[in-house]
Formats: C-alpha cells, structure tokens, sequence
C-alpha cells in the first residue's frame, strides 16, 4: 500500500513537472499509474486494517465497493497494456510521419475505462456478486458460488479480461518482433528509441502477467474444482502477488524511462 502509492505519486509528479514527457504513449503509461494508485488509495487501505484487525471492518456494502473497484482498477491496467501492445506495433510497423495524436490515445485511456466498467458494474446488479475471499479480510467476485449465474459470469470474465486481452498482447509483440527485424536497418535513430519503449512495455506485460497469473489459476481451481480446494492461507499468496503489481509497474517506468 505504502509503496505502491507513493511510486505511483512520483509517477504523476514527474509527468506534471517535465513537458517532455507528456507523449501519446506516457498517457497509457499514466493511466495505468492513475489506476495503480487508486488500488493503493481506496482499496488496499480497506483490506490493511480489517488485516489488523483479523476480520472484514466494513460490512457487506464496504465488501462490494473493495470488490467492485479492485476489479476496475485491475482490468483498466490490463486493458491499457492491451492497448500500448497494438499501439507498438502499429507505431512500429507503419511509418507514421505525423505528428502525435493525443486525441486518439485520450479515446484509449476512455476506452479502457468504459470497457472495464461494462465488466465489473454486473455484479453489483446481480449477474454474480462481491463477497468475502480467502482468510475473510478483503474481498473479489465471489468464486467459490457454484450457480449458473455466477458461472456465466465468470467464464465471460475469464474471456474478455484474460484471455482475449493476453492474445492480443501475444499477437501484437510477435507481428512487433518480426517487423523490428524488417526494419531494422532503416532510421536506426528513431527506431532505436521505439527499440527500447518496446522492451519496458513488454517488460511491463510480464511483470503484470507474473503477479496475476497466480491469483488467476486460483480464481479458476475455487470456481470450476471441487468446494475447499483452495483453502484460505493458499489463497493469500495469490492476492498479494497480484497487489504487488502496483508497486513493480512505476519501477519499471522511472528505471526503463530514458527520456531526459
């Protein structure tokens, strides 16, 4: 909590103080730092004190709002990587020599929002729910309901917030990689520079698929395995691994960042 939102700030102050790194890119990268840092704020603050206090502090309201924005938070990080996959590939793949297109990357940052919302609001209108996970101090989609409704959701959830967004990634980096070989000899300057965005973006994909996909298998075994599969201390492991990515994208931006 404590230093996922603080590298997160410094993201933004750095954004705000220096011009130069207001690009079309860096603001997919601040959106995902913008998303990050509301985790941190408005719900890794929740499930820190009911920790301390060994139980859920804030009721069953409280349960769906850690829920509800836990999941959108998540998924417009996911989205946003999504989107800086196919925008590498498309800037990489097709010379481009107009200038940057801010309104079009500002539609994206909408987009991915908008599309988040469509995933995570069904379950506070009771296509699923949000309830209590694990050792009974944070809560996510409730996985462990066995109804078809639930079921449906889920499978839909696990589609288009997993597994289509992992393919286009996978797509986009491997049309990106055959072309940087293609174009390797040509304006060498300018394509050196998208070189190295390319490698902390990709970078970035893997750190985010390295903390979620364990929280994701989880999430799979409780919902489709038999009841108790997961037993409360192994499922705790998961979830931090998966908030931790708030902490490990900054990193990346400030460390692999090498504009001036």
């Amino acid at each position: 909590m404590t230093f996922g939102f603080l590298n997160n700030f410094v993201v933004l102050v750095l954004f705000c103080k220096f011009k130069k790194l207001r690009t079309p890119v860096n603001l997919l990268l601040l959106n995902i730092s913008v998303s990050d840092m509301l985790v941190c704020l408005c719900g890794t603050t929740m499930s820190f004190a009911s920790s301390v206090r060994g139980r859920w502090l804030l009721g069953r309201t409280g349960c769906m709002w850690y829920g509800f924005i836990n999941s959108c938070f998540g998924i417009v990080s996911l989205i946003s990587l999504v989107i800086l996959s196919y925008e590498r590939y498309s800037t990489m793949s097709v010379y481009n020599n107009r200038g940057p297109n801010y309104h079009k990357h500002l539609l994206a940052v909408g987009g991915s929002w908008l599309y988040s919302l469509i995933w995570t609001v069904p379950p506070l209108l009771g296509w699923s729910s949000y309830g209590l996970e694990g050792a009974g101090t944070s809560c996510s989609v409730t996985w462990t309901d066995h109804s078809s409704e639930s079921h449906s959701y889920i499978i839909c959830l696990l589609i288009f917030c997993l597994g289509l967004p992992v393919l286009v990634m996978v797509y986009s980096y491997g049309r990106l990689l055959y072309a940087v070989k293609q174009v390797r000899k040509i304006r060498k300057t300018a394509r050196r520079r998208d070189y190295h965005l390319l490698i902390m973006v990709i970078t970035t994909v893997v750190c985010y698929l390295l903390c979620w996909t364990p929280y994701s298998v989880v999430a799979i075994m409780a919902t489709f395995g038999p009841p108790g599969i997961i037993t409360p201390v192994a499922s705790i492991i998961p979830s931090v691994l998966a908030k931790s990515s708030t902490v490990i994208n900054p990193i990346i931006y400030i460390f692999m960042n090498k504009q001036d």
